[in-house]
């Protein structure tokens, strides 16, 4: 039988004290929204729902971004979240697969713990995913015996003696749809908040001879955000245990706490990470590369044994072959680097393809943009580009081709040939003494005048 993931992200998130819809705030450089999209494919769903209330354009298109099969549906009044997930009846249809419930502002819930609930619902008709609370504070309680789960109750609407419970709710539940859907029916919201809670569908499901069952996770994994200070926990913890895998997985890093990783950062073993460097999505770097300090990379692909940096810049679309050099304060953006290729030194290179073993020189730029479109600039093998030249997209050169220091290059260089472009040099005798002592003089007089 096969599994619907629906993801509640209708809500508002006053604490956040922010115009932007909760879930659309950023956790390891990507919305959270995103953490709950990668967990909800990785039980390889027959179907996923999002269910958007607040800022519904944005969450809309976030989720297309993210996952463009994705069904968004609206629950345009805040109801509970029994109500929420009742929004999901007509895009499921007739489907009666099982329904997993996540949430968009709980983003550390693993993949091994996604498998844990879809096994517990070999052998229960509700699974409840729930966690040991340090500090149990405003959660609900699962009122359970061993893992068979009888009721929930939210702290609102707790006595005393089921407050002290420290077995908490997370709110992820899985259960067969027609079954999930009758209870929701059932719900009412004779209660504290005055919402349809998914909760009692536990307590309506054991009345009717139904089991439910329970699955602990660590209560890391059921961090939710909903303040700024939540966030910055949720962005702490993260990178915490990303950079313990990476150091575990064969990477180096000097100064761990100065790094930040992306939620999809892969690199490879016996590659060193200088201090202060920070990935943005969707990097990979291959084994034996090294990434110097206060580089910048995201959207990029570093090859092995290339280095980078330090100062560096690698924006969507760098692709570095092996060997390459990226040095400081070069800016790399949609260009293929070829093997062995060198950029060492204050350059930007935009739209363009390089061979192998070419050499940049410092100060060079790749002119590609008129104000309206983007260009194209192609360099070959074995080239070598003088400092401070400036490349004038569309241009192509040639393999062992040379540009002279200085030169805007305009055209076609063919292979073998140097391209020198430079004014005449025109020295004017004495007239840097005058200028000087003109520009003091009329410094004097605004001094004076200024008195």
């Amino acid at each position: 039988m096969g599994i619907a993931v629906v993801i509640l992200a209708a809500g508002k998130g006053t604490r956040m004290q922010s115009d932007l819809p909760k879930v659309l705030h950023p956790l390891a450089q990507v919305p959270m929204l995103a953490h709950a999209l990668r967990t909800a494919q990785s039980v390889d769903p027959d179907h996923i729902v999002v269910v958007a209330g607040h800022g519904f354009d944005a969450v809309a298109k976030t989720t297309r971004d993210y996952h463009n099969t994705a069904v968004i549906v609206e629950q345009a009044e805040q109801l509970g979240t029994g109500h929420a997930v009742a929004q999901t009846r007509d895009a499921l249809g007739a489907y009666d697969g099982d329904v997993l419930v996540l949430y968009g502002d709980t983003p550390f819930i693993s993949d091994e713990t996604i498998e844990k609930i879809a096994a517990a619902r070999q052998s229960a008709d509700l699974v409840v995913l729930g966690f040991h609370a340090a500090d149990p504070a405003r959660y609900g309680r699962l009122m359970a015996h061993d893992d068979q789960l009888q009721r929930i109750v939210e702290f609102k609407d707790a006595t005393e003696a089921e407050r002290a419970v420290t077995l908490c709710n997370s709110g992820v539940m899985c259960a067969k749809a027609s079954e999930l859907f009758s209870w929701i029916d059932q719900t009412e919201n004779k209660n504290a908040s005055g919402e349809y809670y998914l909760t009692d569908c536990v307590e309506i499901a054991t009345n009717h001879g139904k089991t439910a069952r329970v699955v602990i996770c660590d209560e890391a994994e059921t961090l939710g955000v909903n303040s700024r200070v939540d966030l910055a926990q949720a962005e702490a913890a993260f990178q915490t245990r990303t950079r313990r895998d990476m150091l575990e997985n064969g990477i180096t890093l000097f100064a761990p706490d100065t790094v930040y990783f992306a939620y999809d950062t892969v690199i490879g073993r016996d590659c060193v990470i200088e201090p202060n460097v920070v990935f943005g999505p969707d990097v990979t770097i291959e084994s034996g590369a090294t990434i110097r300090a206060f580089s910048h990379l995201e959207g990029c692909h570093v090859a092995r044994d290339s280095v980078v940096g330090p100062y560096a810049r690698l924006r969507p679309g760098a692709e570095l072959a092996e060997g390459v050099k990226i040095g400081n304060f070069v800016e790399i953006k949609n260009a293929q680097i070829g093997e062995g290729s060198k950029v060492n030194h204050l350059t930007y290179i935009g739209d363009a393809d390089l061979g192998k073993n070419t050499n940049i020189g410092a100060g060079t730029i790749t002119c590609n943009y008129d104000g309206v479109m983007k260009h194209k600039t192609t360099i070959g093998d074995n080239v070598f580009v003088g400092s401070n030249t400036m490349l004038v997209a569309p241009v192509t050169l040639g393999d062992h081709s040379m540009t002279g220091s200085g030169s805007v290059i305009t055209r076609d260089v063919p292979a073998g040939d140097l391209a020198i472009s430079r004014a005449p040099q025109d020295n004017k005798s004495g007239t840097a003494i005058k200028l000087v002592e003109m520009l003091k003089q009329r410094k004097a007089k605004r001094d004076q005048k200024d008195q």
